[in-house]
């Protein structure tokens, strides 16, 4: 054998050892990690390895708000619940809500899962795939005290000015009824302009408004007076297609929340009652 033909061998050797060395590092080892996913749950692709990126519009508690520089909230703490299932860990993106609603922010990769306390209806199912119901959607009706407005046909019949979140559906609710609301981008802006006397009522989900009662400042002035159960439900949102792997552990994170009595606890500690209806059967 030539030196040449020795140093070929060598150097084909070391080439194959580290050849084996990568396809074992790829494969994670022993870990159980998804090495193209950075997941435990193999199929399931991210974004970013190791991250759950989720797409939201802040603030809209008590589903997700800024408290003690982080972000928290009932949305939040479900994600984190997925997220634990996979092995990786939670980073907010905070982006308008027409971007998430209309796909876009997932469709660009800006995010695996959208969970900004959206409204599943037919419209958004066409660019969105949706998980199980997670939470039933309620709305509230926020006024001054002593207006005299008690319903959202009274906000007609005395042509009070009335503000929605933009691309919600209380929009929708509003343009049912007849009645041509102001937007907002986001409802920390609503509830700025009712205060400020923008607008004369707010129409926003409840545990939203619910959260707003909880400042002293909204309180002494507003009072809730009306419950709308729309019969709507709630759900989180991945790509139309290409996400069905991330879905499935969505949708049996919900489901063994609701059977083992965490979402009710989760239920209590952000909205601070006992939940009046579960969530729609998936």
């Amino acid at each position: 054998m030539t030196i040449g033909s020795l140093r070929r061998r060598t150097v084909a050797a070391a080439a194959l050892a580290l050849s084996g060395l990568l396809a074992l590092s790829a494969c994670g080892g022993d870990s159980g990690d998804d090495s193209a996913t950075g997941t435990k749950v193999p199929g399931v692709r991210l974004v970013s390895s190791g991250k759950l990126k989720t797409c939201t519009n802040l603030p809209y508690p008590p589903f997700q708000y800024e408290e003690g520089g982080k972000v928290v909230g009932f949305d939040v703490d479900m994600i984190d619940m997925v997220a634990k299932k996979l092995g990786v860990t939670q980073e907010i993106v905070n982006i308008d809500f027409d971007v998430i609603k209309s796909g876009a922010a997932l469709n660009a990769n800006r995010c695996d899962v959208a969970a900004a306390g959206m409204t599943i209806t037919d419209e958004r199912k066409q660019n969105l795939g949706f998980s199980r119901p997670y939470f039933p959607e309620v709305l509230g009706l926020l006024v001054k005290k002593g207006s005299g407005v008690t319903s959202v046909d009274d906000v007609k019949a005395k042509g009070a000015k009335l503000g929605v979140q933009a691309d919600t559906t209380s929009l929708d609710y509003a343009k049912s009824k007849g009645i041509e609301a102001r937007q907002y981008k986001d409802s920390g802006k609503q509830l700025l302009a009712l205060q400020s006397g923008a607008i004369d009522v707010a129409l926003q989900d409840l545990p939203v408004v619910n959260g707003w009662l909880k400042k002293p400042e909204v309180s002494g002035k507003f009072e809730l007076v009306a419950e709308i159960p729309t019969g709507a439900q709630y759900g989180f949102a991945v790509k139309k297609t290409g996400s069905e792997e991330l879905l499935k552990v969505i949708n049996e994170t919900i489901t063994s929340s609701i059977q083992d009595g965490t979402w009710k606890e989760t239920y209590k500690k952000w909205v601070g009652s006992d939940p009046k209806t579960m969530p729609a059967e998936g």
